[in-house]
């Protein structure tokens, strides 16, 4: 078991500030591990989660509704997009009635990407926790938020 304060070497002048680094220590490991299962398939965190946005809207988007809907907020979704249109993941078309409104969805190749793309990698480390744990926890981050 993960023990944060010989982890990064630290002590906590409260068990809420120990939380908070936990929050964003446990985050970033998190990430490590996705972006190491996503590197195969050539794609980044954002990009996937940008590609599963346009899946599940089952139709093309605005850029604003993607940025709307990101689990992780990037300033540069743009570039991410390009870089997914680059890989005919992904198509961009303007809005006829208005040129500043971009929408965005998801292409056949893009669909067959996240169809091979198997998060169960994540399995591990999720599943020590047990079903009444993950309920409290998800309670807890919850409630952060409000």
């Amino acid at each position: 078991m993960g023990d944060l304060a010989k982890d990064i070497n630290s002590s906590f002048p409260s068990e809420h500030v120990k939380a908070l680094i936990n929050i964003k220590y446990t985050a970033s490991y998190l990430d490590q591990v996705g972006a190491s299962m996503l590197k195969p398939y050539g794609i980044s965190e954002p990009q996937y989660n940008i590609l599963r946005i346009l899946r599940g809207a089952g139709k093309a988007i605005t850029v604003n509704q993607v940025k709307e809907r990101m689990v992780q907020k990037s300033p540069n979704t743009t570039r991410l997009m390009d870089k997914l249109c680059e890989k005919s993941l992904i198509q961009r078309s303007r809005c006829e009635n208005d040129r500043r409104v971009v929408y965005v969805q998801i292409l056949d190749e893009g669909k067959k990407l996240l169809e091979n793309i198997r998060f169960d990698d994540f399995e591990p480390y999720m599943k020590q926790l047990s079903k009444s744990e993950a309920i409290q926890l998800n309670t807890l981050l919850d409630k952060i938020r409000k």
